[in-house]
Order: structure tokens, then C-alpha cells, then sequence
């Protein structure tokens, strides 16, 4: 019996472990078994492997056995094609081992041979570097993706030909015979130290400039404070008075990530199928799911491995839930724990899958399902009992993680005519909220938090000092207005405004502003407090 051995990474969440693949050619009817608990993307690699294989020679005709260890870990994905293949390849000796120590495989396979790109390979890169791994084989359409990962030797492969080449130290397949992809020369590559081309800049942000708002002067600054002290906002109002046009320029404000966040983020977004360049996203990202979106995508899942919902592609960023009335309860529900603990854990009974979920909600809502209810000039169609159905879809539980609650309203023509002057841009208010962020940096220095809004209250309450004015809270706590979770908030929203304002602490002003911000709520809409 002749064996090969090959190594490849299985992930759960954004967690991978090493997975030797072992091949076996032994005496027996003609037959290949896959085993090590694969699912039905894997074992379907058997067919998509043997029919590659006609691109370079034939499949083994012997009893062929693939297993996959550890055999009790679940294995997911096509990214095992190009591992098993090259496994049976020195198993059946059409190429030597020698170059495939340290090294670890990834790619999917088509039945000419070519290699398709996959999902999850930065954190599945991530994985094998901190496994030791000193060298990886991926597809050529990825090399850019792979070089984020740098101390890692990137071996870019076009097709099963060029892998075999490479195996047996041959000269490479060239790049017009049609089977290597993505134009470079498969030799120009190979080798490259990862990292050494990676360049970090900033994509271009199309989400429009804070300028484009007419009026709504304190919602204006009720973003800037969300914005500098990465708190949660509900912003109340009827249809057109600018509620989505505020959520889509927040992450225009938000300073940028910095390059570990940016390699999180990008590790992600690469495990849910964007498509990365060779540059990390060093802007904030931006989800915005409509509202009859499922659970699975907003909040993650799947039958065998869970993948990443929005609240995981908005992590370290945005997300937007418009008409938030209009979604489902039990996905409005499901929010409340990654709000607090800004991690998702999605148990399945083989495997449980942790994505990071520290993101910033914004909710936006009508005051009813016509739009029209309590606005002036405007006549309300629905009856009472819809209007409080409507609003009793934000639970008092969500609502009151909240810490800005906002209300909006139309404009009258002569406060229009007064608004059309000149307006204070994105980059202007962006400059304010990086200084807020970098005195906040400098005060939680030695803790594990940067903003505001991420403090606990308990630490909150014991290292920072109290603002002035504190009874205003004991009232508004003894009036059962603010219960403990809303006094906390309030504290933080205190310090927050006080950084923009270029204060040491909050004072007795600060803190009553921060107590408006929190109860600008229309009675009836969930919990004020």
C-alpha cells in the first residue's frame, strides 16, 4: 500500500484547525472512500477530483481510500479539492512529497482541472500560520487575498497541471494554454513573501456626505455623538424626513479600523464569499439586510457549519435595519445578546461556530404602518390598535439597548429656506469624532476598550468620576424614567459628549443633555428607560 500525505484547515467560525488528508492505494474492486466526516460538498469531491484528474493522467484503478483527520471533526467546503488530489497524486506516485512539508492546500477543483476560488481562505491562512505552517498552496484568483497573511510563503496554482509541476520542481504550465487562470505568469508569483506586495489603503466610500441632509440640525448631532462614542441610535419619524440618509453617512464619520480590525473584518467577509483584493478594508463596513431577511442571514447559520449573518459583516462597522418594525420579531430579538457581548455563538449538535459581532445599530421606524400618524397636515389611515401593534414590534428589551433614541420631523418651508445654506460635511464632523475617539483612546489606554459606548457599567461607575448633577439621574431613577441598564447609558453618553466638547469630565450641562438624548423616544415605542 502506498500512502500520501497532504495538510489542509477545516474552520468552525473563524477558528481553523490543521487537517491532514491521507490517501491510500491498496488491492481491492476499484473504488474511492472518503471518509472523516465530510459533508455533501466534500463528498462530492471524490467525482470533481477523479474528473480533474483526466487533465493530467487517470484516477487511481485500485481500491483508493481519502481520510480526513481528525476523523471525529466535521468537515465543510469544496476547499479540500486541490489537498485530496494532491494526496493521491504522491500516493499513486505522479509526484514526490518532498515540497509539500510545511505546507498546506486549499483550492477547489472544476472537471477540466482548473482551480476556482474558495471561501474563507485568509482565516483559514490565519490558521495554518499560527499552526507554524511556513508555505501555502492556493488558487491563483486569491493570491492577492492570501498575501494579507504575512510570514507565509504564497504558491499561487492555476490548475491541476501547474500543481503537479510545481510538486515535481517542473517547469509551470504557461499562462495562455487556457487552464491557468487570472493572467500573471504562474513563475512571476510563486515564492513571493506574503505581505511584501500587500498595500493598505482606504476603498472609496460611496455613501454620500453629511452635507446632503437638509436641516434635522439634532439628529445631525445625535450621529456625530453616536458616531464618537460608537453608541446605538433609533431614529423615529415619518417616510422622507431623512432617516436612511443619516444611517448610510455614519460610517463616513467613523475613524478608520485599524490593520488588526481591518484583518478581522476581512477574514469575515472572506469566510462569507466577498471577494478581497491584495489591500484590507481599512473603512468601517456597512450592512443594511432588508426586512423580510431570514435568521440565518442577519444574525448567521446553516445545517452543518453556521455561517456569518450581517451582524458579522457589519462587525467593527454599521449596521442598518430600515422599517425595523417590518422584521421579523424573533430576528429583532436575537439581537439583544451580540449587543452586549459583541460576539455570536451558533451551536450546532457537531460543531459550534463563534463569529465576532461587535457592531453599531441603527434602527430606523415610522410612527405607523402609513407613516402619517401624529405628523401635521397629514391624515392617519390606520386604526389605533394597528398603530400600537406597530409600534409594540420593537420589544422594550431591544429598544432599551438603545442608548440614543431620536425623533424626526418634516420640515416647514421657512426652516427649509433657513437650511439651505452652507452645511457641514462629512470630513468636517469625521475630524471632531476622530479627536473624541483619541481622548476616549487615551483615558481606557489601559483597559480592553477604546469607546465609550464598550465600557461596563460597573467599570464605568468605579474609575471614571461622576459627572456633576448626578440627582438628575437619582430623579429619573426614582421616577422609574431610567432603570439601571439607562443610567449607564446616560453615563456614557455624558463622557461622549464631553470629549466632543473637549472637556476633562462630564458636567451637570453634559449630563442633561445626554438624559434628552436617551429619553427623545415617542411614548409607546418599547421601553424609554
Amino acid at each position: 500500500m502506498t500512502l500520501g500525505r497532504v495538510w489542509s484547515v477545516a474552520l468552525a467560525g473563524l477558528d481553523g484547525r490543521i487537517v491532514e488528508v491521507e490517501a491510500a492505494i491498496g488491492n481491492g474492486l476499484p473504488r474511492t472512500v472518503l471518509v472523516g466526516l465530510p459533508d455533501a460538498a466534500l463528498h462530492e469531491s471524490r467525482d470533481r477530483c477523479r474528473a480533474a484528474f483526466a487533465s493530467i493522467g487517470s484516477w487511481p484503478s485500485r481500491l483508493l481510500t481519502i481520510n480526513l483527520s481528525p476523523a471525529t471533526l466535521p468537515k465543510a467546503g469544496s476547499h479540500y479539492d486541490l489537498a485530496i488530489s494532491a494526496a493521491v497524486m504522491v500516493a499513486d506516485e505522479l509526484a514526490p512529497p518532498a515540497r509539500l512539508a510545511g505546507t498546506v492546500v486549499l483550492g477547489e477543483l472544476g472537471l477540466d482541472g482548473r482551480v476556482h476560488r474558495v471561501r474563507g481562505l485568509l482565516p483559514a491562512l490565519l490558521a495554518a500560520q499560527r499552526a507554524g505552517f511556513e508555505a501555502a498552496i492556493v488558487p491563483r484568483g486569491q493570491v492577492g487575498e492570501a498575501r494579507l497573511v504575512d510570514g507565509i510563503t504564497i504558491v499561487p496554482i492555476g490548475s491541476l497541471g501547474a500543481l503537479r509541476a510545481w510538486l515535481s520542481d517542473e517547469p509551470l504550465p504557461d499562462a495562455d494554454d487556457g487552464v491557468v487562470e487570472d493572467g500573471a505568469a504562474p513563475d512571476d508569483a510563486v515564492g513571493e513573501r506574503a505581505g511584501a506586495s500587500a498595500s493598505l489603503h482606504s476603498p472609496h466610500v460611496a455613501a454620500g456626505d453629511l452635507a446632503d441632509v437638509v436641516g434635522q440640525p439634532e439628529a445631525r448631532w445625535a450621529l456625530e455623538v453616536a458616531a464618537a462614542g460608537r453608541h446605538h441610535v433609533l431614529f423615529h419619524g415619518p417616510p422622507g424626513v431623512g432617516k436612511t440618509m443619516l444611517a448610510e453617512r455614519l460610517p463616513g464619520l467613523l475613524p478608520e479600523l485599524t490593520v488588526a480590525e481591518a484583518l478581522e473584518v476581512s477574514a469575515i467577509h472572506s469566510l462569507a464569499g466577498y471577494s478581497l483584493d491584495d489591500s484590507l478594508e481599512l473603512r468601517p463596513p456597512y450592512a443594511d439586510p432588508h426586512h423580510s431577511a431570514t435568521m440565518a442571514s442577519v444574525v448567521g447559520g446553516g445545517q452543518r457549519m453556521a455561517r456569518p449573518g450581517a451582524i458579522s459583516i457589519a462587525h467593527r462597522g454599521v449596521l442598518f435595519l430600515d422599517e425595523a418594525p417590518e422584521f421579523r420579531p424573533h430576528v429583532l430579538e436575537a439581537l439583544r445578546t451580540p449587543l452586549e457581548q459583541g460576539t455570536v455563538t451558533l451551536g450546532r449538535s457537531e460543531v459550534q461556530a463563534r463569529y465576532p459581532a461587535r457592531f453599531q445599530l441603527v434602527l430606523a421606524a415610522n410612527p405607523c404602518p402609513c407613516g402619517h400618524a401624529g405628523v401635521a397636515g397629514l391624515r392617519c389611515t390606520c386604526a389605533p390598535h394597528a398603530i400600537r401593534t406597530y409600534a409594540g414590534r420593537l420589544s422594550g428589551p431591544v429598544t432599551d439597548r438603545i442608548d440614543i433614541q431620536q425623533s424626526l420631523v418634516p420640515l416647514s418651508a421657512a426652516y427649509l429656506r433657513a437650511s439651505l445654506g452652507e452645511r457641514e460635511t462629512t470630513a468636517v464632523v469625521a475630524a471632531r469624532v476622530l479627536e473624541a475617539r483619541q481622548r476616549q483612546q487615551r483615558r481606557l489606554a489601559d483597559t480592553p476598550w477604546r469607546t465609550n459606548g464598550e465600557v461596563p457599567g460597573t467599570v464605568l461607575r468605579r474609575r471614571l468620576p461622576l459627572p456633576d448633577g448626578v440627582s438628575a439621574l437619582e430623579d429619573a431613577v426614582r421616577t422609574k424614567l431610567l432603570n439601571p441598564r439607562g443610567v449607564d447609558k446616560v453615563l456614557r453618553l455624558a463622557w461622549t459628549i464631553a470629549d466632543l466638547a473637549g472637556a476633562d469630565r462630564p458636567t451637570s450641562e453634559h449630563l442633561q443633555i445626554a438624559l434628552g438624548m436617551r429619553r427623545n423616544a415617542v411614548t409607546g415605542w418599547g421601553s424609554a428607560a
